[in-house]
């Protein structure tokens, strides 16, 4: 795709990122947490909740633009894991579902942490997550923990390299 490029986000950014956001969750995350939790996400909330971590500064994040519309996020920083097993967390990345194949998650993924060591969690029974992180050299370590969502529970695990 013509187009593509991965930057830092901007403030102004806040809310198409709260867009592809919910969006990506539900299309990634379909098959694991009910359709009325996944549609009883704000996206008003979110852009506000953007606003924060970019403006905090504490956190990188980056968008995937195409053709001048944000398709995809990252956000890495320092480990949020007092057991962190690596410096860097990739905290999150998401691309719709669109644009999957486009390179728009591989371009966040390289922005986000390039080929340093790092760390990320990442839903169990989420194969085409996994495989995309497989690609680039994260393994699974054996960590597993339950998050909780809403009234949900979903178990997560952790890759490193």
């Amino acid at each position: 795709m013509g187009g593509l490029t991965a930057r830092p986000a901007e403030i102004a950014d806040a809310d198409a990122i709260a867009r592809v956001h919910v969006q990506a969750w539900k299309e990634a995350y379909a098959h694991l947490l009910p359709a009325a939790f996944l549609d009883d996400r704000d996206v008003g909330q979110y852009a506000e909740r953007w606003r924060t971590i970019i403006g905090s500064g504490s956190t990188d994040v980056a968008v995937a633009d195409l053709d001048g519309v944000v398709v995809g996020w990252a956000a890495a920083g320092a480990g949020r894991d007092h057991d962190a097993p690596r410096d860097r967390e990739l905290e999150g990345i998401y691309v719709l579902a669109a644009v999957y194949g486009s390179g728009a998650g591989q371009a966040l993924i390289d922005r986000a942490v390039g080929d340093a060591p790092a760390y990320l969690w990442i839903a169990e029974h989420n194969p085409r997550a996994e495989a995309f992180y497989h690609r680039n050299g994260f393994r699974r370590d054996g960590v597993v923990k339950r998050e909780q969502l809403g009234p949900h529970t979903l178990d997560v695990v952790r890759m490193v390299r």
